[in-house]
């Protein structure tokens, strides 16, 4: 120790540690209750016990979505509890650069969906189209596609002819189904006094004329209906990401600070 001198001694922020410490327990539980899900999802579908089925599906299948938010969410969460625990510099760099990185995608997609609206308007079609295909072979899709429907009020991507492309619903002479020139029931309009949804609601329905239709079913597509609900909830929905930014930018900045910290205190000790 240098005679006559004075080193402050530097002090990890005890705070912002079991902050972020809190804040990425919550995170990773939340990881690990997302893959739970998932996985239980999967192994009700038989997707483990027979892992070529996964290519089987045609369309999107929700359970990717909570594997892949779950899987996210239990790394960011880990790396973020174990190294505000443990003061380790290398797992806190770790959580902020991929938070980063993370954010640095969101923004870039934000940007990307302005400038190619009309690109992204076709692969919303197309996406949706894709899964009517496969409605009837993934009962989480079945469900998706039902709450879509149902929600915002559509049928189909652009209509209800949509439907031709399931070959239970289309209208073709070769088609046996009894759905065929049918809708599914989350098509229907609501009858408030009806307590039991009738699922056959749709049959037939589109060999009707068009006058006969609009009663019945939702004539709107869901990629139009989509977009009216997204300005209807402009606000809303930038709100919502606005905050979610905030909180990723917050989290990065308490992680930088903290490894600030900890690489101070290793350098302190080196001069005592």
């Amino acid at each position: 120790m240098m005679s006559g001198k004075h080193f402050k001694a530097h002090e990890v922020s005890c705070c912002i540690k079991y902050f972020i410490f809190g804040f990425n327990i919550i995170f990773w539980f939340l990881g690990v209750a997302f893959l739970g899900i998932g996985l239980w999802a999967w192994n009700e579908k038989g997707v483990l016990s027979n892992i070529s089925s996964i290519t089987d599906l045609g369309g999107f299948d929700p359970v990717w979505l909570f594997l892949v938010v779950g899987g996210v969410m239990f790394i960011l969460g880990f790396a973020g509890c174990i190294g505000a625990l443990r003061e380790n510099s290398f797992l806190l760099k770790f959580f902020s650069v991929f938070l980063g990185i993370i954010f640095f995608l969101e923004l870039t997609a934000g940007v990307l969906a302005f400038v190619f609206k009309d690109w992204i308007k076709d692969q919303l079609n197309f996406f949706i189209n894709n899964n009517i295909r496969a409605y009837r072979d993934d009962i989480d899709l079945q469900n998706l596609i039902d709450f879509t429907q149902e929600y915002w009020e559509c049928c189909g991507a652009f209509g209800a002819d949509d439907w031709n492309l399931n070959i239970y619903f289309n209208c073709t002479d070769s088609n046996p189904s009894r759905e065929k020139c049918g809708v599914p029931f989350s098509c229907c309009t609501k009858d408030p006094a009806e307590d039991v949804i009738n699922t056959q609601c749709g049959y037939d329905i589109r060999a009707k004329t068009d006058s006969e239709q609009r009663t019945f079913i939702y004539i709107k597509g869901c990629v139009p209906q989509f977009e009216k609900w997204l300005q209807d909830n402009l606000t809303v929905v930038a709100g919502i990401f606005i905050g979610i930014a905030l909180l990723q930018i917050f989290g990065i900045c308490l992680a930088q600070n903290l490894v600030s910290d900890i690489e101070a205190v290793r350098e302190s000790c080196l001069f005592t």
